[in-house]
């Protein structure tokens, strides 16, 4: 009897495995298996659907817990506990590489004043004792004096030593003299681009010129670059974003983060715009598209103007508080008619920032002189901050697609009005009249601009406040957008906006498995739930790319 007991305890094991395999016979192997979770697929949250099956990088199936695991097994099964799957949120508007390299700079970003800005100089000095001085993010609007500084104290502080530090929009920059000197600018520069009082440089500079002094900046190593690239990445996929835009890079940055995508190392799918130079055209303008599961090279970023922040952006008339200025035409209308040309011959989209409202004029009219009835081409304004009355109906006559950064306005809403006026501004931010001429639209950061969240940009969207839920009432709520309409931004719309949207942007059978799961159902959340939503799981190419600590 022991001995046929010993048997038994022998062989039970023996017996469940075949049963196992058995049971692993009849159904197909999977490599991932989400479950006990709500999923909002394809555009809404269903009842019926709760586990997602992921095979090769894409989904093969989806449904209730028992249908798609009696008909799958996967070595890897991750139970939500009925956390919220979303598609992979997308930046539709964002500067990756810039970010990245901006994370050895100083931040200057919670400077409430230009003796602050000075603190944090110097404490960033005493850690980086050697070469350039470099920051970003300051922002006069948040100071009690509300003027662009001059360099006088950085000259003082730093004798000798080339600072450079850029304003939170990118389109302005208060320079040393050692900074000014080492740039190679001379006086008194491009009309309009540099502050001047009695003769002298004060060391602001906006748009071009502010590029030749961020362009002296010495770049790291290509391998410090990539380290950089990495942990921008890693922020990126803490956020729960899953790809990004990259607007406005040139050929040797387009082909690193392309190396880096290949050898797996940057899990993040990038939608990477060139900037107008020959070199990049003559890589890349071609008729057909750079185009891997990772990284598409399709579209080309242009600037009409500045922006609103440092009075820069081409108004039709003065700035209210700045009577003599309308800002500035970076681009000029027979510089981007060109560059049309050269991207509608080869099939490539035209992304044109464009802020104030003649800027935006400019380019609706110029992208007019190439789109044809039919046409997709999806040819974006970014950022479309400012439009006049009569000119929203050409969005929709051109099919012209508006790409807007809902967190802009919130950011912007303190100070605005003193900026333009309150005629302009109820056409300003106006972002579900803007959904209105097409019927979708993207939504994005600028990031580095504006943070990373794309759950901020969610909050922006529909209730029309800043982070600490300011104002009460919300701001111009006529031009909120519905959740339904902000999650689609950040989703679907955004894919579509970069022609992805057959490979991903909602979840599908054949679509990549890239999925943003959080602790909150953002559709039905009440709003001041919205902002505590964590990200659980950020997923890509069916890869845990982020897991938040319990």
């Amino acid at each position: 009897m022991k001995n046929h007991i010993k048997t038994l305890h022998v062989l039970l094991p023996f017996a469940l495995c075949i049963s196992l395999l058995a049971c692993h016979d009849l159904k197909k192997k999977a490599d991932l298996i989400i479950y006990n979770a709500h999923v909002y697929a394809p555009d809404s949250l269903s009842h019926d659907v709760n586990c997602i099956a992921v095979k090769g990088g894409k989904i093969i199936a989806f449904g209730t817990d028992a249908n798609v695991r009696s008909r799958y097994w996967a070595p890897e099964n991750i139970n939500v506990g009925g956390a919220y799957v979303y598609p992979g949120f997308t930046d539709a508007h964002s500067h990756f590489t810039g970010f990245a390299l901006g994370l050895r700079y100083a931040d200057l970003t919670q400077a409430r004043s230009f003796d602050e800005v000075l603190e944090i100089l110097q404490d960033y000095r005493k850690t980086h004792p050697d070469g350039w001085i470099v920051g970003r993010g300051w922002d006069q609007n948040k100071w009690p004096e509300k003027v662009f500084p001059d360099n006088t104290m950085l000259n003082k502080l730093f004798p000798g030593v080339p600072v450079v530090i850029t304003r939170v929009d990118g389109h302005a920059v208060l320079a040393s003299e050692a900074a000014i000197k080492a740039s190679g600018i001379d006086f008194p520069g491009k009309k309009g681009q540099a502050v001047i009082h009695n003769g002298s440089f004060t060391g602001i500079f906006l748009e071009d010129m502010a590029d030749k002094l961020r362009n002296a900046v010495p770049l790291p190593s290509v391998n410090e670059i990539c380290a950089m690239l990495e942990t921008a990445a890693a922020l990126c996929h803490q956020a729960g974003l899953t790809a990004v835009t990259d607007a406005g890079i040139n050929k040797s940055e387009i082909l690193l983060l392309d190396s880096l995508q290949k050898s797996g190392s940057l899990n993040l799918r990038i939608d990477a715009w060139l900037s107008p130079t020959e070199e990049n055209f003559n890589y890349f303008l071609r008729d057909t598209i750079y185009h891997t599961p990772f990284l598409r090279v399709g579209a080309i970023k242009m600037y009409a103007d500045g922006a609103l922040g440092s009075r820069g952006a081409c108004m039709l008339s003065p700035y209210l508080d700045d009577p003599k200025n309308q800002g500035i035409l970076v681009t000029s209308p027979a510089e981007l008619t060109e560059i049309c040309k050269k991207a509608y011959d080869h099939g490539f989209q035209m992304n044109t920032h464009a802020i104030g409202d003649s800027a935006v004029r400019m380019v609706l009219h110029t992208y007019g002189k190439f789109l044809k009835p039919g046409d997709d081409r999806r040819w974006r304004i970014e950022h479309a901050q400012v439009v006049n009355e009569n000119d929203f109906e050409l969005f929709m006559k051109y099919h012209i697609i508006p790409s807007i950064q809902a967190t802009h306005a919130t950011s912007d809403m303190a100070w605005a009005h003193f900026r333009i006026g309150f005629a302009r501004l109820k056409n300003a931010y106006a972002y579900n009249r803007l959904l209105q001429q097409n019927g979708w639209i993207p939504n994005g950061t600028d990031f580095p601009i504006e943070g990373i969240e794309p759950i901020k940009t969610f909050y922006a969207s529909v209730a029309r406040k800043n982070a600490e839920g300011e104002p009460a009432e919300g701001y111009m709520m006529e031009n909120a957008l519905s959740r339904m309409d902000a999650l689609k931004s950040i989703t679907i719309w955004a894919a579509k906006a970069a022609f992805t949207e057959n490979e991903r942007g909602s979840i599908e059978v054949g679509k990549m498995a890239d999925f943003t799961i959080l602790n909150t159902d953002l559709v039905k959340a009440q709003e001041n739930k919205i902002l505590s939503s964590k990200v659980l799981y950020t997923i890509v190419n069916g890869k845990t790319v982020y897991k938040s600590h319990p």
